[in-house]
């Protein structure tokens, strides 16, 4: 390394360390599973390269947290961010929105950012980061957290998200409940965790109930209106239609409510639908949608305090938190046709 002032790679302080990487990342992210002797000297060596401040506390430069997100058109995001920024208020600190579409979260973009709003702590929103975006925002020696990540993230990451599994099943056993067996199922992308944890408790829940499962009826949408839209018209479209849908989310619900309403079938007496987040709007259509809650307000409010909690050094009691699904039963669903 040239300048005693250059800030390395992590991977720069993993080797004078003697250690992996991903043991780096635990100490900056506050695991607490690693041996004292090997924290002490990581935290060292961070604090000649200035990662850290003196006393093991991030340098605190801006009060500010960057929200990075895949565009706020959606419900779903707003929510969130209103979490993330009541807890930034109650301290005193403020938020910032960075915006990426798709998958262009190129170092050129956000990252830049970030390094421009000299932001105290990232909090990632389903978004797609390479590990060299990560390494550059570590660097840094920020905060960072990604809430409902797109792939498993590894053990040293903070993340946030929900029991996506368990609210699958929980719809598809409700609908099970009421008589359905032909229920189909409109995921999100389909490589997507939280689209393939949905899918996973909606597969266990009819095999559970000795139902089986056609692969007919197992759709993929995009998580908007449109493409669930789309995807349940081929659904009504067949000759065995299924009598109820399980929507990977409350907008693509929207979009099956279309479709069921251009199929000439009335909900709940033709078709029972049910979504996923429980939006504010959804006790306000017609009818009013049964629904998987997610607490994305709280989802914000956590991984907000999770970036509090690195930059004053406190551990984190997992890595990973999940909060727990509630299926709220409104008037969208019941038993199928001739039951």
């Amino acid at each position: 390394m040239s300048g005693a002032t250059a800030r390395p790679t992590l991977a720069f302080i993993a080797s004078e360390a003697g250690v992996s990487p991903a043991t780096v990342s635990k100490v900056l992210n506050g695991r607490t599973d690693v041996a004292p002797a090997t924290r002490e000297r990581i935290t060292d060596l961070l604090k000649a390269h200035n990662y850290l401040a003196p006393g093991g506390r991030r340098a605190r430069r801006s009060g500010l947290i960057d929200v990075v997100i895949n565009g706020l058109d959606s419900p779903w995001a707003v929510e969130i961010l209103r979490g993330v920024e009541a807890e930034c208020a109650e301290r005193g600190v403020g938020t910032v929105v960075s915006l990426v579409r798709g998958d262009d979260a190129r170092p050129s973009s956000w990252t830049s950012l970030i390094a421009l709003h000299g932001s105290d702590g990232v909090i990632m929103v389903s978004c797609r980061m390479t590990p060299d975006q990560r390494e550059q925002i570590e660097r840094t020696g920020v905060g960072l957290v990604v809430i409902d990540p797109i792939e498993p993230p590894d053990s040293g990451l903070a993340s946030v998200g929900t029991t996506d599994w368990a609210g699958g099943r929980a719809a598809t056993e409700h609908l099970i409940s009421l008589g359905h067996r032909r229920i189909a199922v409109i995921g999100g992308p389909p490589d997507m965790l939280c689209t393939q944890a949905r899918i996973d408790g909606y597969r266990t829940a009819l095999e559970r109930a000795g139902i089986e499962v056609d692969r007919r009826l197992i759709r993929y949408g995009g998580f908007r209106h449109e493409g669930a839209f789309r995807a349940a018209l081929d659904l009504l479209a067949l000759e065995d239609r299924p009598t109820a849908v399980f929507a990977g989310n409350d907008e693509q619900a929207m979009g099956v409510y279309e479709a069921a309403r251009q199929s000439d079938l009335r909900v709940p007496d033709g078709l029972s639908v049910v979504g996923f987040d429980d939006l504010p709007l959804c006790q306000w259509l017609s009818p009013p949608l049964t629904t998987v809650r997610q607490p994305l307000e709280e989802m914000g409010r956590t991984a907000a305090r999770s970036i509090f909690q690195q930059l004053d050094g406190e551990p984190l009691v997992s890595p990973r938190v999940e909060l727990a699904t509630e299926l709220r039963v409104r008037l969208s669903t019941a038993p199928p046709p001739g039951a």
